[in-house]
């Protein structure tokens, strides 16, 4: 009697012997971003030397972080609120949007129209004559970050339910699927690889829209855009850099966040299998 065949190894864990979930501790992983920011940190301090009205020392902007912390955080705070508010009302509307785009012809020829003029119009330009329509509140910059948002999501959402094999419609129909069902069942899960791409452009994007809408408004007393607008005017090169600082670690932490929520929500398309390795 022969031996039982070895187990095959296990399909979670990496080439180094790491979790597959852990692959990210792998030197490869991290090692040559580690080696770029360190280059980039001797260009910058090799700058900052020679040009100060340029650059600030990284000391500065470290030393304007830990002087301030708490200042910091409650803007970082007023414009991520902003961010994920605006970025909600977004998403709301164009998904209902794409649902109707891909159901009905009419409404596909009524609405892209639009939708390609919007995604063409400069914001910037737009959000002075907000602040004048809707004065100094947050529905300024509500609006102007669920406009920078809406376009993304509406056309990956809407080319995803459309996306759906012929065959498999065909299937459906032979059942006697009703049109909420095709949409609930087929339509919706072939549209989720789409959803979270787009959700991945646009959730930094919102923080973009956030602070583009904060430095047009004028009349605006907190969030990271207001801080570096008055930063600015006064000169202070250290503080600038160092809300732009929490502009990044805010947009990278959104990034992360959905990435990891796509992975675990689509772990069984293919897209993933490899996404890790």
């Amino acid at each position: 009697m022969t031996a039982p065949a070895a187990p095959p190894a296990q399909k979670s864990a990496t080439k180094s012997g790491l979790p597959k979930q852990l692959g990210f501790l792998r030197p490869a992983y991290w090692l040559p971003l580690a080696v770029l920011l360190v280059a980039l940190g001797f260009l910058w301090t090799i700058t900052a030397a020679d040009s100060p009205y340029l650059l600030p020392p990284l000391a500065s902007v470290g030393e304007a972080l830990a002087a301030n912390p708490g200042f910091y955080l409650s803007n970082a705070w007023a414009t991520l609120a902003v961010a994920l508010v605006g970025l909600a009302i977004g998403f709301v509307a164009s998904f209902i949007l794409a649902v109707l785009v891909s159901e009905l012809p009419i409404a596909r020829r009524a609405i892209m129209p639009i939708a390609v003029v919007l995604s063409v119009t400069p914001l910037v330009a737009i959000a002075p004559a907000l602040v004048v329509a809707f004065g100094f509140g947050p529905e300024p910059k509500l609006i102007v970050t669920a406009l920078i948002c809406f376009f993304p999501i509406l056309i990956n959402v809407a080319t995803g339910l459309r996306s759906v094999s012929p065959a498999v419609l065909q299937v459906f129909t032979t059942l006697h699927a009703s049109r909420l069902e095709m949409l609930w069942h087929v339509r919706m899960p072939s549209a989720l690889p789409y959803l979270f791409t787009a959700l991945r452009v646009v959730f930094p994007l919102s923080i973009i829209g956030a602070v583009v809408a904060e430095l047009s408004a004028p009349g605006a007393a907190e969030g990271l855009g207001t801080v570096i607008s008055v930063a600015s005017s006064n000169n202070r090169l250290a503080v600038v850099y160092a809300a732009i600082l929490c502009l990044a670690i805010m947009g990278s932490l959104l990034l992360l966040i959905i990435t990891a929520i796509e992975d675990r929500v689509l772990h069984w398309h293919e897209s993933r299998q490899g996404a890790t390795s």
